[in-house]
């Protein structure tokens, strides 16, 4: 059988959890999703597709799991995943104190600052994921995108037809913004400081004559900022958080060209 067809066996028969070939097959799972030939979602022709059935892995792969404890110099944990190991040979720069979890995927070129990534995750090269960022389980971050200090990219393991959050190829997140519940960042965007993007958050497209609105997907060279809308409550109105596309990132074939442009010409912090 392939690895799909049994993860499905296990996930629908619990007590395959016990057998050794099970175990092995999960494990299997988890080491093509840290060597990245396999991702919980990828690019197709049609938009990105979810793998549920590796998602499912990730699941059933922690009840197989001992508790242990892991010590780094003076550092201990306690936990059931163990760490990555080996980053001079995956290319990848990690400063003290780093941490990812084995079956994240890092690809090289990366620059991990002090900073998380759950097992799952995708981070895809010469991406940086600046200090106290965070990438949840099986959240998929692009080419060259900059994760800024402090920024919250939230993970998703159930439901297992939750799509991930998908940050695309060259987007810059600014400082202390929160992405979560599978919200999709297209390419080249720009998220100024603070931005709070969740599946109900509505961003409005303010450069027209009229706002359009949109929830759950930033479209590609957008830059974007927070905003609030009036909201009508039994107690009265108040101002509610939204997010506010306030113009495009200029065509450049330098990107740090293009978005300190974008970033100075829309005065956005960042």
């Amino acid at each position: 059988m392939t690895l799909q067809q049994t993860i499905e066996n296990i996930w629908d028969n619990r007590e395959l959890l016990h057998t050794e070939e099970s175990g092995k097959t999960i494990r299997e799972v988890i080491r093509q999703l840290d060597l990245g030939e396999l991702r919980v979602a990828e690019p197709t022709e049609n938009g990105w597709k979810v793998n549920e059935w590796v998602k499912k892995a990730v699941v059933l792969y922690f009840p197989i799991q001992k508790m242990e404890t892991i010590e780094v110099g003076p550092f201990e944990f306690h936990d059931k995943m163990p760490l990555k190991r080996n980053y001079a040979e995956k290319g990848v720069r990690v400063v003290p104190h780093a941490v990812a979890r084995e079956g994240a995927y890092i690809a090289p070129g990366v620059i991990l600052m002090p900073s998380y990534v759950n097992i799952g995750a995708y981070v895809d090269s010469g991406t940086m994921v600046d200090t106290w960022a965070t990438v949840g389980s099986c959240a998929q971050i692009g080419k060259d995108v900059h994760l800024s200090g402090g920024v919250g990219i939230g993970g998703v393991l159930e439901p297992l037809q939750a799509a991930p959050v998908i940050i695309e190829d060259n987007v810059f997140v600014g400082s202390r913004c929160i992405v979560v519940e599978g919200v999709h960042v297209e390419k080249e965007a720009v998220l100024g400081a603070n931005v709070v993007l969740t599946a109900s958050t509505k961003i409005i497209d303010v450069t027209g004559e009229t706002p359009v609105e949109i929830k759950g997907r930033v479209p590609s060279r957008s830059v974007v900022i927070p905003g609030s809308y009036t909201k009508k409550f039994p107690a009265g109105e108040y101002q509610v958080p939204c997010a506010l596309i306030i113009g495009q990132r200029k065509e450049s074939t330098d990107k740090k060209t293009s978005l300190n442009d974008a970033l100075r010409e829309n005065n956005v912090s960042v």
